[in-house]
């Protein structure tokens, strides 16, 4: 099998359908339709074998996982996702491989409603790059740099997960058949939290995911909202499987350093809080406020049962560390 074989057996004509794409899979470029009144939101990311996934991943998984970081990217400026590009180098073509990755990848687009409209197949070591698209109507993007002081800040869902998974691969962690089942799902199939970067439009002042760890991703609001934050620890939700596997002192690194939970970081104006609230509950969406914006240049301080916490990790950093 070539290249355009390869495309036409596994994207081309499969997936859904979206009434705002003129052309898809087949042409020299995508042509695509924008609502009216609504900015395009555009994000990019490239995935490694090694560095953003391991190389025993299932097929279907790693399908599921490079489409669902950048959707990802998607939810924490409010959009709605769209349609995306695929850039995909393989080392050779596995036709039982590929038809298990482009499953995954079809079934998370279908999800939520996104058409894959074109992309590129090279040969080479393992690598995907997708660049997904989605609208946001004008002027309610929500950016890192509204963040003010007084502000509230809040995580959508547990943090950790995906590093305990991490280390329980490379390290043989004793963790329960029960919870390595749900830490590995956490991990390979994460969950872009789109319908809460949509409530969160016109009522959160500032937002992220969280791919690189709370410190490193609450440290980018506000570097870039020129402000410093309180966190309280203790506030931080884990899981049972964390809770289960280590002490709160163990916890601390996978809770604020370890990324891939892809959870949102939001902060809330004080006026806003209470509606917020509810409409994240009317949704189904759990949150939990875990410190406040303060005055300040950046810095991050942390509480831990009722005490100052110092603590000097940062979070991940490409070309800062050893691929993980």
């Amino acid at each position: 099998m070539k290249e355009f074989e390869l495309i036409n057996r596994y994207f081309k004509g499969r997936g859904i359908t979206r009434r705002d794409v003129n052309l898809g899979i087949g042409d020299d470029c995508a042509l695509v339709t924008v609502p009216e009144n609504c900015q395009l939101a555009v994000t990019t990311d490239t995935l490694v074998s090694g560095v953003h996934f391991f190389d025993d991943i299932s097929p279907r998984a790693l399908g599921h996982r490079v489409l669902a970081v950048n959707l990802s990217d998607l939810a924490a400026m409010g959009a709605e996702p769209t349609w995306v590009s695929v850039a995909l180098t393989l080392p050779n073509i596995d036709v039982e491989w590929l038809e298990e990755f482009t499953e995954g990848m079809h079934e998370i687009a279908e999800y939520f409603n996104v058409q894959i409209i074109g992309g590129d197949t090279t040969q080479g070591p393992l690598s995907i790059t997708i660049c997904a698209k989605g609208t946001i109507p004008q002027g309610t993007a929500l950016r890192r740099s509204g963040a003010k002081v007084g502000d509230w800040i809040y995580v959508t869902g547990p943090l950790g997960d995906a590093g305990l998974a991490i280390e329980a691969r490379k390290q043989g962690f004793d963790v329960a058949p029960e919870h390595l089942r749900y830490i590995n799902q956490r991990f390979d199939y994460p969950t872009p939290r789109v319908a809460a970067g949509q409530v969160l439009r016109g009522a959160a002042s500032a937002a992220i995911d969280i791919s690189d760890g709370l410190m490193a991703d609450l440290g980018h609001i506000l570097a870039m909202s020129q402000v410093s934050a309180h966190i309280n620890v203790d506030k931080v939700p884990t899981s049972d499987a964390m809770r289960d596997t280590l002490n709160k002192t163990q916890q601390l690194p996978f809770i604020l350093n370890y990324g891939d939970d892809y959870e949102l970081l939001f902060t809330v104006p004080d006026d806003n809080k209470s509606m917020l609230e509810l409409k994240l509950r009317q949704y189904g969406v759990e949150a939990s406020c875990i410190g406040q914006i303060k005055s300040g240049e950046g810095q991050i301080e942390l509480m831990l049962d009722g005490e100052k916490l110092e603590y000097q990790e940062t979070g991940f950093e490409h070309f800062s560390k050893e691929p993980v």
